[in-house]
């Protein structure tokens, strides 16, 4: 046999080959879903076809990579907030400053997170427990506070679903995050919570790297202290970083309005930076998510409903927890 004639029997086969792969790899690509934790509904709909009209180019809705902003909430956004997770965190910060200081015991906060008195913290709110933390962030040297942070993360676990604090991500929150940075957008965090928290885990939990992390802050100052220049917290708060003063700080760090936002309702919080995003100019997309999911997260909603009908207004779409995601939290080891 001629290898002219070899080459004429095998070439049928080559090609059904070829064929196959070709064919194979056409099903899987077609058959890949971006969003899998997400209903198939208008909802889902509604973001996969903006991604593409945005990214189509040549489109009249194409926006340059540069431009394609997208901006997170972090409480309630992310992952669950029922209860407040940096809460818990400065619950531990208080007790084991106590711990160190034994005379701050019969004092408040430390009483209160002495006793596990969560209802005191819960109470006075977001800037009753950041206020409470003044003298304790005044002692700690950054690394101390970052091993603090490390600590809580190591052992912590959600009192109510009784699982480690990675485990309350909200899993279509972080698909939604993966398909839009494999479309050319840039993830950002704009979060009530403390700056200096969320920096240490938004890499692990949400690929969400420290400098695209907006928070609440504290002001510092550079010393020198042996030898090295350090930054140090005076202890006065910067403007907390929740409502309206969100768009401020998108503005004050990204410098420009976000192409698309996502909040949730519950405290009023993100009505502020999903108007600004609105404001733009060309396409934009708000996306406002209602806690009504008992039976599998928490159910809430604001005394006046003022996110949901600022969503009502203004046309933002609504995510239902019940209806449009498939899934609320990552499978994972207990």
């Amino acid at each position: 046999m001629t290898s002219k004639t070899v080459v004429q029997r095998l070439f049928p086969l080559m090609l059904a080959v070829v064929a196959l792969v070709f064919s194979g790899c056409a099903v899987t690509t077609q058959s890949t879903d971006p969003l899998p934790s997400w209903t198939d509904g208008a909802v889902k709909q509604a973001i996969t076809q903006f991604v593409v009209n945005v990214t189509t180019e040549g489109g009249k809705d194409y926006v340059r990579p540069v431009d394609r902003i997208a901006v997170f909430d972090n409480d309630g956004t992310l992952w669950s907030e029922r209860p407040w997770v940096q809460g818990l965190f400065l619950e531990q910060l208080l007790r084991n400053a106590a711990k160190r200081h034994p005379e701050f015991g019969a004092e408040q906060p430390y009483k209160a997170a002495l006793a596990h008195d969560r209802e005191y913290f819960e109470t006075g709110g977001i800037r009753v427990m950041i206020e409470a933390i003044k003298d304790t962030m005044l002692e700690l040297a950054r690394d101390d506070f970052d091993a603090e942070v490390a600590e809580f993360f190591a052992n912590a676990r959600h009192p109510g679903l009784n699982v480690p604090m990675s485990q309350t991500v909200y899993q279509p929150a972080i698909e939604l995050l993966e398909y839009l940075r494999a479309n050319g957008f840039k993830t950002y965090i704009c979060s009530g919570g403390g700056v200096d928290f969320m920096r240490m885990i938004s890499s692990d939990f949400y690929g969400i790297e420290s400098d695209q992390v907006i928070g609440t802050s504290y002001q510092k100052e550079l010393h020198l202290i042996d030898g090295t220049w350090e930054l140090l917290t005076t202890g006065e708060l910067n403007p907390i970083n929740n409502k309206d003063q969100k768009a401020v700080n998108i503005d004050l760090h990204i410098g420009k309005r976000p192409l698309l936002v996502m909040g949730n309702e519950g405290g009023r919080g993100d009505i502020g930076m999903m108007s600004y995003s609105q404001g733009r100019k060309g396409v934009s997309l708000q996306l406002l998510i209602n806690h009504d999911d008992a039976a599998r997260e928490f159910a809430y909603a604001e005394d006046d409903n003022a996110s949901l009908n600022a969503a009502k207004e203004n046309g933002w779409i609504v995510i239902s927890m019940k209806d449009d995601w498939s899934v609320i939290y990552p499978a994972g080891d207990n």
